[in-house]
């Protein structure tokens, strides 16, 4: 008996792939390694799955499910650990199509975990179908050490994805958007990631740069919450929680006296008021997480030379102290001025910048999102409401768009950004009425207006106009502003009804 099954391992482990098998997987494995943000990513699950017609993503994912089982019980039917039975390139192929596999049927257990970690806190929770996960893959052929950092790189996956996910949008600098910050947590191409950098992120630091409002932190949350955390087998559960391992700090709420004791604590006694030691967040990020450094362009030089010896040294001590910490996460910086402006009037160092520039993601603001796509406020609004009634309503917003259409003109450029259009919807909840920020309105039309003069864009009817209307503001009438300018009344009005 023992020597028939000798026999037959040695037959099988000889088993080779047909072209069209070969064909089947290679396309997993592109798959695996596109962007699920991305057109790229579609078109192979359209190719694999030889579906055309549109699909609502759980429709889709539940169809490639099917079609990889299959393929794998036809191509492996009656092999026991089929990935030790093939050889180089297609026992390659062959792992990519179980660890495809055995991810996506893991995907619904793995946001359930991920919900039940945000309710829990910063305390690690159980993973009670671990095993089973860790059973299946070893099952397949796969050893015991590879099986627990592949399901550790699946929950890494599935954060990312749920996160990203969570920033919504369907025109194109959102789908952008997304796309680039799945690139920044596992670089352009996931074989790199997988091969060289998994355990070694903390080096590219990453800076936000957009608007107020436009939701920069919610993007480096996405990033900071889906670092590597590896899975403990001993106490069936990740080695931390990743509600806690991302720390952020907005840089302009502090005085400058105080911005070295929040990045980096301070020792009792360290300067007068400190009655007892304090721990920065530098102390409290972990070598799985990140550090979100908001309002980056509001800090002072002296403070933007610490940090620099910090990313460069990973070494920093607190304040009144010469004791030195390590310091193993990842930076996240942004802002909503002008880099190139602070970097122009040495208001940022160059080299501080260069530092902070591994990755550079612009974070669109919402006048661009919907002139790219007019549905995208629609999108938003439903959203919205969503999260502020804790259910879908589609009477209240439409009833919420009938009400903005009826108050603010088309064009509205939104300066708030989202965070305008949150409070935007609240407030027809309470008064059924918005007529926009009529402050930042102005100052962005003012922003814009001297960016064009600069810039020499304007015509001699359009600068009339602009200053005619600047004038109605301050003047109150048509009167005034014919003084004023030394025009007749009914000129004056044409301009600023224009």
């Amino acid at each position: 008996m023992l020597c028939t099954s000798k026999v037959q391992f040695m037959i099988m482990k000889n088993l080779q792939l047909n072209a069209t098998e070969r064909e089947f997987f290679t396309m997993v494995r592109l798959a695996i390694g596109a962007n699920p943000f991305s057109d790229e990513r579609t078109a192979i699950d359209s190719r694999l799955t030889k579906n055309k017609t549109p699909l609502s993503n759980d429709k889709q994912v539940e169809l490639l499910i099917k079609v990889v089982d299959e393929q794998l019980r036809k191509t492996c039917a009656g092999i026991k650990q089929p990935v030790m039975n093939f050889q180089g390139e297609d026992r390659e192929l062959i792992q990519y199509g179980i660890l495809f596999l055995i991810y996506h049927q893991s995907c619904d257990r793995l946001d359930q975990h991920i919900r039940e970690q945000i309710n829990n806190g910063d305390v690690s929770c159980r993973v009670d179908f671990a095993d089973d996960v860790l059973d299946e893959i070893m099952a397949m052929g796969i050893g015991q050490k590879e099986a627990v950092r592949f399901f550790s790189l699946f929950f890494q996956m599935r954060r990312a994805f749920y996160f990203i996910d969570q920033i919504v949008g369907t025109s194109p600098c959102m789908k952008n958007l997304r796309r680039n910050l799945w690139n920044n947590i596992f670089t352009h191409d996931i074989w790199l990631f997988d091969q060289y950098l998994w355990n070694r992120m903390e080096d590219f630091s990453t800076m936000l740069l957009g608007a107020t409002g436009t939701g920069k932190g919610l993007a480096a949350a996405a990033i900071g919450r889906s670092g590597y955390i590896p899975y403990d087998e001993r106490k069936k559960c990740f080695s931390e929680s990743f509600t806690r391992v991302f720390v952020s700090i907005n840089l302009s709420q502090y005085p400058e006296q105080l911005v070295e004791s929040e990045l980096f604590g301070h020792k009792k006694g360290a300067f007068t008021g400190a009655i007892e030691g304090h721990e920065g967040i530098f102390t409290l990020c972990s070598p799985s997480g990140a550090i979100f450094l908001d309002e980056i362009g509001e800090v002072s030089i002296p403070v933007q030379i610490k940090l620099l010896q910090v990313l460069q040294e990973r070494h920093f001590s607190p304040v009144g102290s010469h004791k030195k910490e390590r310091f193993y996460g990842r930076v996240i910086a942004a802002t909503n001025r002008s880099i190139e402006e602070l970097r122009i009037k040495k208001l940022f160092r160059d080299d501080f910048y260069y530092r902070l520039c591994s990755d550079i993601i612009y974070v669109p603001s919402l006048f661009q999102r919907i002139q790219e796509n007019p549905d995208e406020l629609d999108h938003l609004l439903a959203h919205t409401v969503r999260r502020i009634i804790g259910k879908t309503s589609p009477e209240l917003v439409l009833n919420t768009l009938t009400i903005l259409k009826q108050q603010i003109p088309p064009d509205y450029p939104w300066p708030g950004n989202v965070r305008e259009l949150e409070q935007c919807v609240r407030r027809i909840l309470l008064k059924e009425q918005y007529e926009g920020d009529r402050i930042l309105l102005e100052k962005s039309a003012t922003s814009s207006f001297n960016e064009m003069l600069v810039e020499g864009n304007l015509t001699a009817q359009q600068l009339m106009s602009k200053y005619c209307k600047v004038l109605y503001k301050k003047l109150g009438t048509y009167e005034a502003v014919a003084k004023q300018t030394e025009l007749d009344r009914r000129t004056v009005k044409k301009y600023i009804d224009s």
